[in-house]
């Protein structure tokens, strides 16, 4: 075997990175989505077990909607890109472009046992530009091939080292074949058929068996004639160590996949559940459509179920012919390699297996799978493909007339693959361009349709992403997913009757519930969100919440384990005050999956409505200890911890308030909590500082102006508080406490009788009934020595309040002073003069009682933030989730009207849940 020289290992390097640099700028899409951003084994948070617990896709293996692809070594190098760039998709592109190059440099090794240098390097450059190539290596998930194909290709390697010069047996690469079996498997499925090239290779290769002598050989023994000679037994003895090994991996793997297949359904893969000879035809004409990709891939599509492909239906089919030309040809090939003992036909037996035994997985021929076609699983069949090509050409090479023919078509086929190759690449650049390309190759493809409404639905371009949803309604007229979108983007469009008749359109292609039959193995789980969704819109109809409820008990009628049905019913119940059923609604749910933290903190939400702080505590720490830096449980339970009024929980309240900010550094809210906790720590230079900052991402920050104000004239700073009221005052004109703050300091620190009068004033034109706007502006009255018009303000404002002492005290000592100027012989309105410079007015006393406006009601002194519901799994048919809203809320003195308060806003907090969860 001739060795791999760093020339040949350049070239093939700079040709992949030539081909594929392009492929840095695309981001995350299709399959990538569910992989790597919705995935949460690839976050440091994760524990390391959970990949050897989860599938590809980071879904347990026990539960049933799970696709039983376990790939942990895969999912590790996710978690390796994670780790260095969290979702910085170059990287991952980076990593995958240069494993394809690794693959070319062990590909161009292998093809050194079976071809010359030329030849052999032809295969490899062929392979490193082969369009097919593409969705393994610029698609993220493709790693899978990507990292499975180097363990397989190095397995194949050592298993040709196992024969020593005297044609002992070798253990050692033996033992490292096996190890890199196991490794290539646990990257992909498909790594465990290397055993079977490396069988292949024994018997036709090393041994230089063909099948007439093997046949001779068995005839021989069986009628007495000879024994098995010793080479033979020592083949045998490698190939039953292979095989045991083998299986071993095979009853390992099973038994990881709980001995379950997965669950498809008739839109993934249609000839799957077609009756026969429907299904037999049809997988078998699949095979001539993958050979023809490898032939001429100018039309790629990324997605190939549904209706792609039509189902072959009858014997008289003109497909047929297809796929009879595909099994002739590929029997003539198989039947000379085998039979003849030249060299050539090691090289085709060779290549043969390469495309036919790694294919076999995913061919549907033994078992069914999740696709109809996919190009990445033809990474490795494609390099016994490219064999077969270099071995042409090594043979027109020979034919003097050809030669220069021969040359001068390899450059072109390379120029022109590598061309499509760089080309393709673009259409991955997102999800717009990669649909929008795989809908000028098939149109026929719901599925499809569907895809490109959802990136422009991502854009909140609902009005096109309706057109592309109703065409898929169109193409597939009984695709449940497609009218839930449908039903989905009218809602969007705030179009509430369309949408509704939508849903009823989905929910009517639902199957009927068929006792003792498991449902998902007749619908996509997904589907049952039509039942949610349809909830969800209904439900904003006050009168239809036990509609609503319906709905949600029949989703869990179908599935007892739909645990995002209890997460929405617990939200409803919530909302229709039923408290103990809401929280039974989410302890249920957490029986189905503890290590949610998302429930833990819906299940916080609900103990304080519940008015169960202690317990709403422990649950957000819950919620923590699964996942350290949810936002939203950080933010609630430091708000819990605030609004204790326990000044132990003030540190953790901070330090969690400030882990916050640093997972959203522009949400005001967080910047505006941390500086209300500085102010009941006495920390003003603190406080001030966090408040410029909340104002400073959020202008007009109500809540945030007024405390800072009001911080300042806790101060002693009343000057510098009044361009802050004025600021709060331009985007609020109507904030009663601000211009009470506001007439507080002008009268006191301005003398600015004027101003302050405007400022009650104003306050009476909007509420006539305000009795500490009154009560103020009679003291203005007082100001200025008009004692009638107090008197008469006062005696208004105890009309008004009568239970009010302070106002009768001072209503009192108003009349006192009239009685003395009265008995003096002064006159008891206003004059020009005034009073005597220093004296200070009889209502002094009085004016120090009046209420500070962090004393009225709704003193937003005690403002805090609320945040509404967490983000939970997202589920692909449904697209209702919404930003997470933050919102203040004031405490009332009053205690009935705090517990109103508090239990809307508990209620508003979580008015999104069902939404959320359930996303598409």
């Amino acid at each position: 075997m001739a060795a791999v020289s760093w020339k040949e290992v350049l070239l093939l390097t700079g040709l992949v990175v030539g081909c594929y640099w392009n492929s840095l700028s695309c981001g995350f899409v299709f399959d990538d989505v569910s992989a790597i951003l919705d995935n949460k084994d690839l976050r440091p948070s994760t524990p390391l077990r959970n990949l050897f617990l989860n599938d590809f896709w980071g879904t347990p293996m026990a539960e049933e909607r799970s696709h039983k692809s376990y790939r942990p070594l895969t999912v590790l190098t996710f978690r390796l890109n994670y780790l260095l760039s969290e979702l910085s998709a170059a990287s991952y592109h980076m990593f995958n472009v240069i494993l394809h190059a690794v693959v070319c440099v062990l590909f161009l090794r292998v093809c050194r046992l079976f071809l010359d240098r030329t030849s052999g390097l032809v295969a490899a450059l062929l392979f490193a530009v082969h369009p097919i190539h593409t969705e393994a290596v610029t698609g993220v998930v493709g790693r899978a091939e990507l990292l499975s194909s180097i363990f397989l290709l190095a397995a194949f390697l050592a298993y040709t080292k196992s024969t020593g010069g005297d044609h002992s047996i070798v253990w050692t690469p033996i033992a490292q074949t096996v190890l890199l079996v196991a490794a290539a498997t646990l990257c992909k499925e498909q790594g465990i058929t290397v055993v079977g090239i490396c069988c292949v290779y024994e018997v036709f290769v090393a041994q230089g068996f063909t099948l007439p002598m093997l046949l001779d050989t068995l005839r021989q023994v069986v009628q007495g004639k000879g024994a098995f000679p010793y080479t033979v037994l020592q083949m045998l003895l490698k190939l039953i160590v292979l095989v045991i090994s083998t299986l071993l991996l095979v009853i390992v793997r099973v038994q990881v996949i709980q001995s379950q297949l997965p669950v498809f359904t008739r839109f993934d893969n249609p000839a799957a559940v077609s009756p026969t000879p429907t299904r037999q035809l049809t997988f078998n004409y699949l095979l001539p459509v993958n050979a023809w990709l490898l032939l001429n891939p100018s039309e790629l599509c990324c997605d190939w179920t549904m209706g792609t492909i039509p189902l072959v239906e009858s014997a008289l089919d003109r497909r047929n012919l297809a796929t009879l030309v595909f099994y002739v040809f590929l029997g003539l090939l198989a039947y000379r390699s085998i039979t003849c003992r030249h060299s050539s036909a090691k090289t085709v037996i060779m290549a043969l297996s390469l495309i036919v035994l790694p294919f076999i997985p995913a061919s549907n021929l033994f078992f069914p799978v999740g696709f109809v076609v996919a190009e990445r699983v033809l990474y490795v069949p494609s390099m016994g493909f490219c064999v077969l090509v270099a071995h042409g050409f090594k043979i027109a090479l020979h034919k003097g007339y050809l030669k220069k023919i021969a040359w001068l078509m390899l450059g072109v086929l390379l120029t022109m693959h590598a061309v499509k190759t760089f080309n393709r690449n673009w259409d991955w650049e997102s999800e717009y361009t990669l649909f929008t390309s795989a809908l000028k190759v098939n149109k026929n493809n719901a599925k499809l349709w569907n895809n490109v409404g959802h990136a422009l639905e991502n854009q909140n371009n609902y009005a096109r992403a309706l057109r592309y949803f109703l065409q898929a309604t169109f193409v597939q007229p009984d695709d449940i997913g497609a009218h839930m979108n449908v039903g989905r983007t009218y809602k969007n469009l705030n179009k509430s009757k369309e949408a509704e008749d939508a849903y009823l359109v989905a929910k009517s292609l639902m199957p009927q519930v068929i006792p003792g039959k498991k449902y998902a193995t007749r619908v996509a789980p997904n589907h049952l969100n039509v039942y949610i969704n349809l909830a969800n819109l209904i439900r904003a109809n006050e009168s239809r919440l036990e509609e609503a409820d319906q709905l949600y008990r029949q989703a869990i009628s179908m599935r007892p384990d739909f645990k995002q049905a209890y997460i929405s019913r617990g939200e409803l119940l919530l909302k229709m005050n039923k408290l103990t059923d809401a929280r039974d609604a989410y302890l249920r749910a957490l029986e189905l999956d503890r290590s949610n933290a998302d429930l833990w903190y819906n299940l916080a939400i609900v103990n304080i409505e519940m008015k169960e702080p202690s317990e709403a505590l422990k649950n957000f720490d819950h919620a923590l200890q699964l996942s350290p830096r949810h936002k939203l449980a950080l933010f609630n339970s430091a708000l819990l911890m605030q609004e204790s009024g326990e000044p132990k929980f003030w540190p953790e309240a901070n330090r969690r308030f400030l882990t916050y900010v640093e997972e959203e550094p522009y949400d005001a809210n967080g910047y505006f909590n941390l500086g209300m906790l500085a102010m009941d720590a006495n920390e003003n230079a603190a406080a001030e500082r966090w408040m410029h900052k909340a104002i400073s991402l959020q202008a007009g920050f109500r809540s945030a102006l007024f405390n800072l104000a009001l911080l300042y004239s806790q101060s002693k700073r009343e000057l510098d508080a009044l361009p802050v009221l004025d600021e709060l005052l331009r985007h609020h004109p109507e904030h009663v406490k601000g211009l009470i703050l506001k007439g507080d300091i002008l009268m006191n620190h301005k003398k600015d009788t004027r101003g302050a009068k405007a400022c009650f004033e104003r306050i009476l034109q909007m509420d006539p009934t305000n009795v500490q706007g009154k009560h103020n502006l009679c003291v203005v009255y007082f100001e200025e020595r008009d004692l009638l018009r107090a008197e008469r303000c006062l005696e208004e404002t105890l009309a008004l309040a009568p239970n009010e002492e302070y106002v009768r005290r001072h209503l009192n000592i108003v009349r006192g002073k009239m009685a003395a100027m009265s008995v003096a012989g002064h006159p008891l309105t206003p004059t020009t003069e005034g009073a005597a410079e220093g004296e200070k007015p009889p209502l002094a006393e009085a004016e120090k009682e009046r209420r500070s406006p962090d004393a009225a009601s709704g003193s937003e002194k005690n403002v805090r933030k609320s945040a509404s519901e967490s983000h939970m799994g997202v589920d692909q048919s449904e697209l209702d989730a919404r930003q997470s809203e933050k919102r203040t809320q004031a405490k009332s003195t009053n205690e009935i009207n705090e517990i109103e308060q508090k239990r809307a806003a508990a209620l508003k907090r979580l008015e999104e849940i069902e939404r959320i969860l359930s996303g598409d």
